[in-house]
C-alpha cells in the first residue's frame, strides 16, 4: 500500500508548493485540445489541494518530442483547457521546467492558482530519469503528488525521480481511484470473469493474457489480435494484418486455454481499408485473398454480447476493428453497448484505456461503466504485475 493525498494532514498541504505530476498528454487540434477527458480526471486533485490552501505547481509531458523543444507539443494550449476546464488562474512558464523562472514562479504562486510548466519531455534526461534533473524538478514544491496513471509505467525524473528527493511523496486521487479498479481485478473477483481483448498487437498483451489465462472464466478475442490466433490455428487470413512472429505464443495460449478463449466466427473485410466501400461478411475460415479483416462481424457481435451479459465481472481493452473508419466501428460500439448494459446488471466493469477508453466516450457511453482507465499501458502493465515504477517510488502508507 501506498501513501496517498487524503492520508496527509491538513497542516502537511496549507500553504505550500505542492508538485503535482499531472498526465496531460492530450490530442491537439487546431491549436487547441481536442478530449479533455484526462484534464478532467486531474480536476479533484487540484481541487483537493486549493480547497486546503495548497498552491499546485504541475508537470507533464505530451508527445515524444526527445529532449529538445518543440512548439508542436507544446503545453501552452493544454494551459488554456485548463483554466477554462477546472475556473481558477492558470500560469504558464513557457521556458524549460527546471529554470530558475520556473522557480521564481512557483514561490509566487497565489492561492487558489494553478502553475502549469512547459512540456517535461523537452528536458534532455526526462525519459532516463536523470539525477541532476530530478534535483532540479524537486525544488520546485516542498512535497509530491504523483497523479500521472498514463505514465507511472515509466521510470522517468518527473515520476519516479522527484518521488524519491522530495517527501512527503504521495499518490493523487486520481491514482487511488484506478488502483482501486484495478486491485478489484486483481483480487477476489465475482464470476463469471470475462475478459475482451483486441487491438493490433498480440505482443503488447501477452503477459496480461497469460496472467488472465489463469484467473478469467472466458477470454474474448478481436480486432487484429484475433487475426493471429486465427492462423495460427490454421486459417488463412488474406490481407490482414497477422502477426507472424507471434503465432508460436498464440498456438501455446490456444492449447492452454482450450475453450476458454473465444475467437471469431466471422469477420467483416474488405479490401479497402480506407473508405470500406467493398466491406462484406465472410466466415472466419474463409476471408478471401487480397481482402483483411478489419471488424468482427455479426454472430460473433452477438456470441460476445452474450458472453459479457454473463459476467458479473468484466474488463475490456483493444478495440474490435479498425473502429477509427466507420464501416469498421460496429463491432467495438457493439461490445461497448454490452458492457454498459452488463453494468446496468450489475455486473463490475472496467474498460482499460488506450483505444477501447477512446472507443466509449466516442460511443457515449464512458458514464455507463464502473470505471475507464486514464492509462492504456500502464494498466495493462499494473494488472499483469501489480506495481510500476511511478507507484513504487512513492511512500509506503
Amino acid at each position: 500500500m501506498r501513501r496517498t493525498l487524503r492520508q496527509l494532514t491538513g497542516a502537511e498541504l496549507s500553504g505550500r508548493r505542492v508538485l503535482v505530476r499531472v498526465d496531460y498528454n492530450v490530442p491537439l487540434a487546431e491549436g487547441g485540445v481536442r478530449d479533455l477527458t484526462r484534464i478532467q480526471a486531474s480536476l479533484p486533485t487540484l481541487e483537493y489541494l486549493i480547497e486546503r490552501d495548497a498552491r499546485p505547481v504541475l508537470l507533464s509531458h505530451l508527445g515524444r518530442p526527445g529532449g529538445s523543444p518543440d512548439p508542436n507539443c507544446s503545453l501552452e494550449p493544454v494551459a488554456e483547457a485548463l483554466a477554462a476546464a477546472s475556473g481558477r488562474k492558470v500560469r504558464f512558464i513557457g521556458g524549460p521546467a527546471d529554470s530558475a523562472a520556473a522557480l521564481e514562479a512557483s514561490h509566487e504562486l497565489r492561492p487558489g492558482e494553478i502553475l502549469l510548466l512547459e512540456n517535461t519531455r523537452f528536458l534532455r534526461g526526462e525519459t532516463s530519469n536523470d539525477e541532476d534533473l530530478s534535483r532540479r524538478l524537486a525544488r520546485l514544491g516542498e512535497l509530491f503528488v504523483n497523479d500521472a496513471f498514463g505514465t507511472a509505467h515509466r521510470a522517468h525524473a518527473s515520476t519516479v525521480g522527484v518521488a524519491t528527493r522530495l517527501k512527503p511523496a504521495v499518490a493523487g486521487l486520481l491514482i487511488e481511484l484506478e488502483l482501486a479498479a484495478l486491485d478489484r481485478l486483481r483480487g477476489e473477483i465475482e464470476r463469471p470473469f470475462v475478459v475482451a481483448l483486441g487491438g493490433a498487437k498480440i505482443g503488447d498483451k501477452i503477459q496480461l493474457l497469460e496472467e488472465f489465462l489463469g484467473r478469467a472464466d472466458r477470454i474474448l478475442i478481436g480486432g487484429a489480435m484475433a487475426n493471429t490466433f486465427l492462423r495460427a490455428r490454421g486459417e488463412a487470413m488474406g490481407a490482414s494484418l497477422v502477426e507472424d512472429d507471434a503465432l508460436a505464443t498464440a498456438r501455446a495460449n490456444l492449447d492452454r486455454a482450450g475453450q476458454r478463449i473465444e475467437l471469431p466466427v466471422d469477420l467483416v473485410v474488405s479490401a479497402d481499408r480506407e473508405a470500406g466501400e467493398d466491406a462484406h461478411v465472410v466466415a472466419s475460415s474463409e476471408v478471401p485473398p487480397g481482402t483483411a479483416a478489419l471488424d468482427i462481424g455479426p454472430q460473433t457481435r452477438e456470441r460476445f454480447r452474450r458472453a459479457v451479459l454473463q459476467a458479473r465481472t468484466f474488463f475490456w481493452n483493444g478495440p474490435m476493428g479498425l473502429f477509427e473508419i466507420e464501416p469498421f466501428a460496429v463491432g467495438t460500439n457493439a461490445l461497448a453497448r454490452a458492457a454498459a448494459e452488463a453494468t446496468a446488471g450489475g455486473a463490475f466493469t472496467v474498460v482499460g484505456g488506450g483505444d477501447s477508453a477512446s472507443a466509449i466516450r466516442e460511443a457515449g457511453l464512458a458514464d455507463a461503466v464502473s470505471h475507464v482507465s486514464t492509462g492504456g499501458g500502464a494498466a495493462l502493465e499494473y494488472l499483469a504485475h501489480g506495481s510500476l515504477p511511478g507507484i513504487e517510488a512513492l511512500d509506503e502508507a
